[in-house]
C-alpha cells in the first residue's frame, strides 16, 4: 500500500507521479476515476504495459472504450476509503504533521484488514 499527502487544493490527478513512483509491483490494470482521464497518464500506463480503466471526460473529443465490468470493482476501493473515514481522527485530520496523520492511516488500514481477515 502507498499513501501521499498533497496539499488541500492540489489536483489529484497531480499526485499520480507521487504514488507510481514507487518501486511497488507493476499493476496490470490502472483503476482510476475520469479525474484521471489525461493523454500523459495514459501514455504513461501503455509504456508500462498496464491497461487504464478510466472513464473519459465528457470534453474529450477522441473517445476511448472502457472495460465497465473491471471499473465496476473501482467501488471496492471507494468503499475502503469510506471505511477509513469511518475514523473520526482520519475524516478531521487532528494530526497536525503529516507523519502522524500518515501513520493513523496505516494503523486503521491495518485495522480494517484484520477485521476482513477474521469474517
Amino acid at each position: 500500500m502507498r499513501t501521499e499527502i498533497t496539499a488541500g487544493q492540489t489536483s489529484d490527478y497531480l499526485g499520480f507521479d507521487l504514488v507510481m513512483a514507487d518501486n511497488l509491483p507493476e499493476p496490470s490494470v490502472l483503476l482510476a476515476d475520469r479525474v484521471y482521464d489525461s493523454d500523459n497518464i495514459r501514455k504513461t500506463m501503455e509504456v508500462r504495459d498496464v491497461v487504464p480503466v478510466i472513464p473519459m471526460r465528457k470534453t474529450r473529443k477522441l473517445r476511448v472504450a472502457v472495460d465497465r465490468r473491471l471499473y465496476r470493482l473501482r467501488n471496492l476501493v471507494e468503499r475502503c476509503f469510506n471505511k477509513l473515514k469511518n475514523a473520526r481522527r482520519v475524516a478531521t485530520r487532528y494530526d497536525k504533521t503529516a507523519e502522524s496523520f500518515l501513520g493513523f492511516i496505516d494503523i486503521t488500514s491495518i485495522r480494517l484488514w484484520l477485521r476482513h481477515l477474521s469474517t
